[in-house]
């Protein structure tokens, strides 16, 4: 696909802010969804990326390894999009935080619970696990506030801000930290989750996978 950006992904991992903000943007993209984990199933994608880690996403000479990026990169690609907040307009600083919100503060102590919950839960982890539940529901207070009198996160519209927080709580719900979200987000994300571009980029990846298990 030859000038196409490639991104490298397993299915509905933090690569799906990037899947997903193409599909709002319309940017073409190769998407090469791997077994996970990839660094153990996949040990070939290490020559590409070193770190092991999911996303990465190719564009020519480009190697970026940051879900949150690669999804403001994507959704600005082709030019100015609403999807992003210009310097200049109402809410940048806001959305530039929200961005950067999304996982230094609330997808951080998801990916730890997971650890210490589901991944490694056989080495009596649990407690840790619990604590760092605990961490994730109490930082969602500044989303939670946010969104009192707001559909989105900043001016008015849906940008990447949405997208890149709005993932942290759709992994909640699928790994069992849905019953400290408060409701005012969960109605929140019921609207992210029936956007037609999010449904195109679920089913993308998951179309991707089903292929992935099937040449196994």
């Amino acid at each position: 696909m030859g000038d196409v950006p490639t991104l490298h992904t397993c299915a509905r991992s933090r690569g799906l802010r990037a899947t997903w903000a193409a599909e709002e943007a319309g940017v073409e993209i190769e998407l090469k969804v791997l077994p996970f984990p990839p660094r153990y199933l996949a040990p070939e994608y290490l020559e590409i990326n070193p770190l092991g880690t999911i996303p990465m996403l190719v564009d020519g000479e480009n190697r970026m390894t940051e879900s949150c990026a690669i999804a403001h990169y994507l959704a600005r690609k082709d030019g100015p999009t609403p999807m992003v907040i210009e310097p200049g307009e109402a809410d940048y600083a806001a959305y530039l935080d929200y961005t950067y919100h999304a996982d230094a503060t609330i997808t951080f102590p998801q990916t730890v619970f997971m650890r210490f919950a589901i991944f490694e839960k056989d080495r009596g982890w649990e407690e840790a696990g619990q604590s760092y539940a605990n961490w994730f529901w109490k930082r969602l207070i500044k989303l939670e506030q946010r969104l009192e009198a707001r559909e989105f996160l900043c001016a008015d519209r849906f940008t990447v801000a949405d997208i890149c927080c709005g993932y942290a709580l759709i992994l909640a719900k699928s790994v069992g930290l849905d019953e400290g979200v408060p409701d005012i987000l969960k109605a929140y994300r019921d609207r992210l989750t029936a956007r037609e571009a999010y449904k195109r980029a679920v089913a993308r990846e998951e179309a991707s996978l089903k292929a992935l298990d099937s040449a196994d």
